[in-house]
């Protein structure tokens, strides 16, 4: 298993290394993080109370077989489904399970796929029905530091540099929780490659960024303390105080200049906006 038992985000990557993309390398990528894109729109529209998030993952499921992809995570060092779903104080690797959703949970769904040859994978949290302000905050804030940390994806930067941007955001200007334990990484080949990318950290340390570079960028954040527990079945990671936990994650390419964002977060919102049973009211 992995390091002090976290799943995929903790695992060290051994003997893989940085890798640089070509062009053409990049446009597969950007196929697959697309087809993730396009399943986080499937769930946006599908999600209502009653609903279970077993059969959000079937639905992810099909929609990535039936574009010929494979779902990455099945089966990924024995994780048993195709989605992890993590529900209100369930940081990430939730186990889909039967409990219907209800009016007022947050339900955050992460994905990845394989087209090609090339991995996708992303996350988008979903809020259901009516919040609480301090929760419609949460969900605000965590997706505007995952902007703020892609703005440093630019050539010469540094990873500090994107981790600094993503806590200055959420714990020193709001006083969330960052998760320590649970880092972005490196995108290719393989689900997990070189650089860790945490959402925290100090401006002008970590690996100089270099063009093509494809890293998944996540914050997870927690609307009380950043401590997190993982239960017995080994993977579901909930908060400690058991407060609630947001997760956005996009597929983001280094340039220099600007970064190139290789999924889409456009198709999921207009699907939720276009969902009656889904708060789309922090936007």
């Amino acid at each position: 298993m992995w390091p002090d038992r976290f799943s995929f985000l903790t695992m060290t990557r051994r003997n893989i290394g940085m890798m640089y993309k070509t062009e053409a390398e990049v446009a597969l990528m950007k196929e697959a993080a697309l087809l993730v894109s396009k399943a986080l729109s499937e769930v946006a529209a599908f999600i209502k109370p009653g609903t279970t998030t077993l059969q959000i993952d079937k639905l992810c499921e099909t929609v990535v077989k039936d574009h010929g992809a494979v779902p990455s995570f099945f089966n990924y060092r024995g994780y048993p489904f195709n989605i992890c779903a993590s529900v209100n104080d369930v940081v990430v690797h939730g186990f889909p399970n039967e409990t219907p959703i209800k009016n007022g949970d947050i339900v955050s769904i992460d994905l990845g796929v394989i087209l090609n040859g090339w991995h996708g994978d992303h996350a988008y949290s979903f809020i259901v029905g009516e919040v609480a302000p301090e929760i419609l905050d949460l969900v605000k804030v965590t997706k505007e530091s995952l902007y703020k940390g892609i703005e440093k994806a630019t050539v010469n930067n540094r990873i500090g540099d994107i981790s600094y941007a993503i806590q200055e955001h959420t714990e020193f200007k709001h006083g969330y929780g960052v998760v320590r334990e649970l880092v972005g990484h490196g995108l290719g080949r393989n689900l997990h490659e070189d650089p860790q990318v945490p959402n925290y950290g100090k401006r002008g340390n970590g690996p100089k960024l270099k063009e093509n570079l494809v890293l998944a960028i996540e914050p997870m954040i927690n609307l009380g303390t950043h401590k997190v527990y993982t239960e017995d079945d080994g993977w579901t990671v909930k908060t400690q105080d058991g407060k609630v936990s947001v997760h956005f994650e996009h597929d983001v390419c280094v340039k220099a200049g600007q970064a190139f964002v290789l999924s889409d977060f456009s198709i999921i919102e207009a699907a939720e906006k276009a969902n009656s049973n889904l708060n789309s009211s922090y936007y």
